[in-house]
């Protein structure tokens, strides 16, 4: 149950994120959880393996490499869908904060206790 909750509250972030930026447009919500999923599952795999490798980098610039993973994953996201789209860097850029502060309000107000 907490993972169809999850799915939804991710579908829900990207959802809201395309909806405030205007470089980013999402067709509609069920394009929304499966490019949530395909985010998260793209910054668990390849991201994964791309900050393990560049963490020297990652290391000196204080956390900006893994950053720019994060952006790289969500270009990626962009290349695998037809109904997802950014209009270029900056918009993935400004999508992936845009999300991630969603997130981080959406995990405030989640409990964590077990039912």
């Amino acid at each position: 149950m907490r993972l169809i909750i999850e799915i939804l509250l991710m579908g829900a972030a990207v959802a809201i994120a395309a909806y405030l930026l205007p470089g980013v447009t999402v067709e509609n919500f069920w394009s929304a959880i499966i490019a949530g999923i395909l985010i998260a599952l793209a910054n668990a795999t390849i991201g994964m393996i791309l900050r393990i490798l560049t963490f020297p980098i990652n290391f000196l610039t204080l956390g900006l490499m893994s950053f720019i993973i994060t952006v790289l994953m969500v270009l990626m996201v962009d290349q695998l869908m037809d109904d997802f789209n950014t209009q270029g860097f900056f918009s993935a850029l400004l999508f992936a904060v845009v999300l991630a502060l969603i997130q981080m309000v959406f995990s405030a107000f989640r409990s964590d206790k077990a039912v």
